[in-house]
């Protein structure tokens, strides 16, 4: 009896043993493989005076600014929209990969801030929503991004003075990213610095308002 009673024992546990639910997984967080052959990313880097630049290479961001660097995949995102990539670009690792890991938005913007602040200037507001659905064909087309000071600049003048304009998040759509590079290219420009203006064909890395003017008088 004894015996029997054991074998019992053991196929009951068996069965609650099969029957346990299974632990419940979260989806691992992919992070982008950034290399110096990279060329398909999108990396934003903060200058000491908290203005951002974006880059495709490695080679071509400053050794002083590595060492909190964003990266921007056009396919994958973190699972959280309000974070993002950020990668140390000062030590690639034993297969050539530098290190990245995610940072909120809003820690990695604060970086910025506090550089512009040690600079005696704040970061531009929001500039209000660009030229709606159906409106006039836009004179003008601004590549940039949601952090971008300089971008909500040209938004905010070329508002200002009427003109019709539409504004395309490189790092949100990595078809305006692809596009941007294009124009640069077909242009003979390397990009680097946003926003890269488009007006009306003729293409403008960075705001300035005199260059705007001077854009605009010869394409309108």
């Amino acid at each position: 009896m004894t015996y029997i009673r054991l074998v019992l024992l053991t196929l009951l546990l068996a069965v609650v043993a099969s029957c346990k639910r299974p632990a419940p997984t979260t989806d691992a967080v992919i992070l982008p493989v950034v290399t110096d052959a990279s060329t398909d990313l999108l990396l934003t880097w903060i200058d000491d005076k908290g203005e951002f630049h974006v880059e495709q290479k490695v080679a071509d961001v400053p050794v002083g600014a590595r060492d909190v660097v964003r990266v921007a995949d056009p396919v994958k995102d973190p699972p959280k929209l309000d974070d993002v990539f950020v990668a140390d670009l000062r030590n690639a690792g034993a297969e050539g990969a530098y290190p990245v890991r995610t940072m909120s938005r809003t820690e990695f913007e604060k970086i910025a801030v506090e550089r512009r602040q040690k600079g005696g200037s704040v970061l531009a507001a929001k500039a209000a929503e660009s030229a709606p659905p159906g409106a006039a064909r836009p004179a003008v087309i601004i590549y940039g991004a949601s952090w971008c000071g300089p971008c909500h600049q040209a938004a905010a003048y070329l508002k200002q003075r009427g003109v019709p304009f539409i504004e395309k998040d490189i790092e949100q759509d990595g078809g305006a990213a692809r596009e941007m590079q294009a124009k640069l290219a077909t242009a003979g420009m390397r990009g680097g610095s946003i926003p890269v203006l488009d007006v009306r064909g003729k293409v403008l890395v960075g705001f300035d308002e005199r260059a705007v003017d001077r854009a605009l008088g010869q394409a309108l």
